[in-house]
């Protein structure tokens, strides 16, 4: 493995240092990702419903072609599932602890801290050398995670557990909260249908909308842009370049546009009837409309 090295405050990754939940140190082995990613949690319950796995596989796999980096917390079940995606996504993954990175892990937990590092990941904790674990060190490495990241997904969760701290921390900073509803009789699902019924979070009823729903576009190898379109030929008008520049990695209703633009409703159909064609807005129901392109 790397060399263990420690960072100052300044110096945290993704949105950390700016973070009113940053700690006084942090330390971590492997890779830090680039200033420009984008730190997305996805946390949950260390006893997922037996469908968990693909759930998080198909999350994580929204995620392909963003500059996000999957957050979570090493642990069984959710977390675990969540990174493991990411690896086989090719999605760059974070992995927060609540001991020190000498303190040993279980052997599945130390293979999978393993694979992080070598894909070019990271493990980060706050506390030295081979300091254990305890109960109070869970809730202060959930808020870790939150401070690390734009928006947290709780993917699986009872009312109580620690993915319902790490989404309180997120609401502490008004941060976007997702989570995925489930039956209401599936325990696994109280704590997501709680805070949707509540109104703290938005719904992910679709695995494949999260980076949509989080705003994130693709990036410029993956996405069409409007030189790339130029060049075949396809010529966006003025008013489309804007509305596409404006709107661009995000999820919007014919009503958020509205309310977004001083345009007619006649001239906003023919700009998105215009983006469709060139790609860069997909609707499946024309009441919500997902632009995505890279500038």
């Amino acid at each position: 493995m790397c060399k263990d090295r420690n960072l100052l405050p300044e110096d945290f990754p993704l949105s950390l240092a700016e973070s009113r939940l940053r700690p006084r140190q942090l330390f971590y082995r492997g890779t830090l990702p680039p200033k420009d990613a984008t730190g997305i949690a996805m946390v949950g319950t260390r006893r997922p419903s037996r469908n968990a796995q693909e759930l998080c596989r198909r999350l994580v796999n929204s995620l392909k072609g963003t500059n996000a980096v999957v957050v979570s917390g090493l642990a069984q079940g959710i977390d675990s599932f969540c990174h493991q995606a990411a690896l086989e996504a090719g999605v760059k993954t974070i992995a927060v602890i609540a001991q020190g990175l000498e303190a040993p892990l279980t052997a599945e937990r130390a293979e999978l801290a393993k694979k992080i590092v070598a894909a070019g990941g990271a493990i980060l904790t706050e506390y030295q050398g081979n300091t254990p674990s305890y109960k109070g060190t869970f809730p202060a490495r959930n808020r870790i995670i939150s401070g690390l990241s734009k928006t947290v997904v709780l993917v699986q969760s009872k009312e109580k557990g620690g993915a319902m701290i790490t989404a309180d921390y997120c609401l502490q900073e008004s941060k976007l909260l997702l989570a995925v509803p489930g039956e209401f009789d599936n325990e696994t699902a109280q704590g997501p249908n709680l805070y949707l019924d509540q109104g703290k979070a938005k719904p992910v009823f679709r695995p494949e909308s999260l980076r949509l729903l989080a705003g994130l576009p693709l990036v410029k190898s993956e996405a069409p842009s409007l030189r790339q379109l130029e060049k075949c030929g396809c010529n966006i008008s003025p008013e489309a370049a804007g509305f596409f520049h404006r709107f661009n990695g995000f999820r919007k209703t014919f009503s958020e546009i509205q309310e977004e633009c001083n345009f007619k409703i006649g001239n906003i159909l023919a700009i998105l009837t215009e983006l469709e064609i060139a790609g860069l807005v997909q609707t499946s129901d024309n009441l919500q409309f997902y632009f995505n392109g890279s500038d």
